[in-house]
């Protein structure tokens, strides 16, 4: 994965993770310098062995099973316990099972915790709440820093007087009771290789910080009222529904935060729905990042969608830069005869590269859930 150190008119550094080293690219009027070097070559203090890549395990089949349960039944009281309890640099698949009740915690799951599952057991009976707001960072209740990550039938929820993460159609709620006086993210999602599978995701400001890294949500349910979809991962939505809850004047969908044109990151919405409670009330976006990119494909708007369709929030040379796509959507706000001249409706050449999973890897890392289980780590079933 690309990751851009410094970019400006004349001078960018890109780091590619997977391949160890560092990119350098000069520009000199119509002369372009491109080199690499290696990682070794301008290492610095803040390498660890937690950023070391670890082998994704054979069989995703079977996972280790860890309890979470307030009575004192299962192996842990406390979630984040079960989560501290997976070995650092972990290279088993590790399914995290909560048992209803509320859980007053606020939980992180860091990077060098891959191949974590988390499940719960009823939306309307398991419960993970906490009360954080402003800084975006630093305020979701749950964080996800690590790779491989599956929330699975996993609902996230907030409204006006809080932020929510539970299941969709059993399994788990996670709450933050912050509300609407600032940001109060409920998911972060900052590891690459991250899923979601039937989510309810719900808040007014910034709902999802879609961070960074390569993420898949599939037939979740997404709703907010400012940029509640931001950040600079490159994330494919699939069947997803898109609700607005603003009743007047215009607030973003979307706030994507790609920064440079050498950066493979964007969110792409495939065969999705919008729908809101105003009319006219929704953009579908709004450049976070100078190449801010965003497609939607095969999806219906209903009236909540403003005519003009994008905004470049207040700075005009953002204009140029960013890709702002729509191909073969429907629905009356899917209209694009008064949308901006700058935004793009897509010719089938155009759009094909932003209509399959492989826009982010996904052959190589989407995984079934698993359906055998062990209660240790390196145990043989």
């Amino acid at each position: 994965m690309k990751r851009v150190i410094y970019s400006s008119p004349k001078f960018q550094v890109c780091h590619y993770h997977h391949l160890k080293s560092y990119h350098i690219v000069l520009f000199f009027e119509d002369i372009v310098l491109s080199f690499f070097l290696l990682s070794i070559l301008m290492a610095s203090s803040s390498s660890s062995a937690s950023s070391a890549k670890v082998a994704a395990p054979m069989d995703p089949t079977t996972a280790v099973l860890i309890r979470v349960d307030q009575s004192g039944k299962g192996d842990y009281r406390k979630i984040q316990d079960a989560v501290d309890a997976v070995p650092s640099n972990n290279s088993e698949y590790v399914f995290i099972w909560v048992k209803p009740g509320t859980y007053r915690e606020k939980i992180v799951v860091p990077a060098d915790k891959p191949f974590i599952t988390l499940s719960g057991t009823q939306a309307s009976d398991t419960i993970i709440t906490w009360n954080d707001g402003h800084e975006i960072y630093d305020s979701p209740t749950l964080s996800v820093l690590a790779s491989d990550f599956v929330g699975r039938y996993l609902t996230i929820e907030a409204n006006c007087i809080s932020i929510l993460l539970m299941t969709y159609e059993t399994f788990l709620l996670v709450q933050n009771t912050f509300g609407k006086s600032g940001k109060g993210v409920a998911l972060r999602v900052s590891g690459d290789k991250a899923a979601f599978y039937g989510c309810r995701i719900t808040s007014y400001q910034d709902t999802l910080l879609d961070d960074a890294g390569r993420h898949y949500y599939s037939n979740c349910y997404i709703e907010g009222a400012t940029d509640f979809i931001c950040g600079n991962a490159a994330s494919f939505f699939e069947k997803c529904h898109v609700h607005s809850t603003l009743e007047s004047g215009n607030g973003a969908i979307t706030a994507q935060k790609r920064d440079s044109p050498w950066e493979n990151t964007g969110l792409v919405f495939l065969g999705c729905k919008i729908t809101g409670v105003g009319i006219g009330t929704a953009l579908l976006g709004r450049p976070w990042g100078v190449y801010s990119r965003v497609i939607y494909a095969f999806t219906y708007m209903s009236s909540a969608i403003s005519p003009q369709g994008w905004n470049n929030w207040g700075m005009v040379e953002k204009e140029r830069t960013v890709l702002y796509g729509e191909y073969k959507c429907h629905g009356p706000g899917a209209d694009r005869t008064k949308r901006v001249n700058w935004s793009k409706n897509l010719t089938s050449e155009e759009a094909a590269p932003f209509l399959t999973k492989d826009l982010i890897g996904g052959r190589g890392w989407l995984r079934p859930a698993p359906n055998k289980f062990k209660r240790d780590f390196s145990a043989k079933l």
